[in-house]
């Protein structure tokens, strides 16, 4: 009866053991190497940026949604008046639509060259970087790339953006609605105590960067809160370690 009763023993705790072993391999399995962080990482923001700008190079992506750039500030506020002045809208007017026209498709032209930007900005990131934004929650990402990225994004985006709005032949539509608005009568008449910048090209290229980066925060966003996005073993291992570091 002993010796049975030392057998069952032996076997039960061989067979807990074993499960043990077999437990934590598995969640050693389970939990992604550093390297296997930093590349689900880089194929999660790369995928992103894929998406988002493929969704903003599109004709009317932004001249038909919420993400219509329309005219700079200092002349937004003075639009009405021009309107309604019967004189300035028919020496302006027309141009005015025509320029709203022209910065909206140059940013939506802008977005095809955005992809290089990104990708450099990706892959220096570290594995400091990379831990940061998997455990940082919706938008984190986003939050890195505007951080680390926007200085040099601009200064990169801003050619491709003055580019594609010379295409576009913006300065044809916009440069006489600015001599126009600069004469002394003009700024009299509309109470204009300063002349109204004729570049548009960093106004435009801030809204562009900007929208790019809502993009890509969607798109990111929609592989952390999403199973069904990750759509490779690695973004599945990554992401589902992520799922279980939340409130951690």
């Amino acid at each position: 009866m002993n010796k049975r009763f030392f057998i069952l023993s032996a076997v039960t705790a061989l067979m807990l053991t074993s499960c043990d072993v077999l437990m934590q391999t598995a969640a050693k399995l389970l939990i992604p190497t550093n390297d296997e962080i930093i590349a689900g990482l880089k194929e999660a923001l790369t995928n992103g940026v894929l998406k988002g700008t493929g969704n903003l190079n599109k004709k009317g992506a932004f001249a038909n949604t919420a993400l219509k750039i329309l005219l700079p500030p200092e002349v937004k506020q003075l639009e009405s008046k021009i309107r309604g002045n019967a004189i300035l809208n028919a020496a302006v007017g027309g141009q005015l639509d025509k320029t709203i026209a022209a910065m909206n498709e140059g940013a939506e032209q802008a977005m095809s060259k955005a992809v290089p930007v990104f990708r450099n900005a990706i892959n220096k990131m570290s594995f400091a970087d990379a831990m940061g934004i998997l455990k940082g929650g919706d938008g984190a990402a986003t939050r890195y790339f505007k951080t680390t990225t926007t200085d040099s994004l601009n200064a990169s985006f801003k050619p491709v953006i003055k580019s594609a709005l010379d295409e576009v032949k913006l300065a044809e539509y916009w440069s006489p609605v600015v001599k126009e608005l600069n004469k002394p009568l003009s700024k009299t008449v509309l109470g204009i105590k300063s002349d109204i910048n004729p570049d548009l090209n960093q106004y435009v290229t801030g809204l562009a960067t900007n929208a790019l980066f809502g993009e890509v925060e969607k798109q990111e966003n929609a592989i952390r809160n999403n199973a069904a996005e990750r759509s490779s073993a690695l973004l599945k291992k990554v992401f589902d370690y992520a799922d279980t570091q939340k409130g951690h």
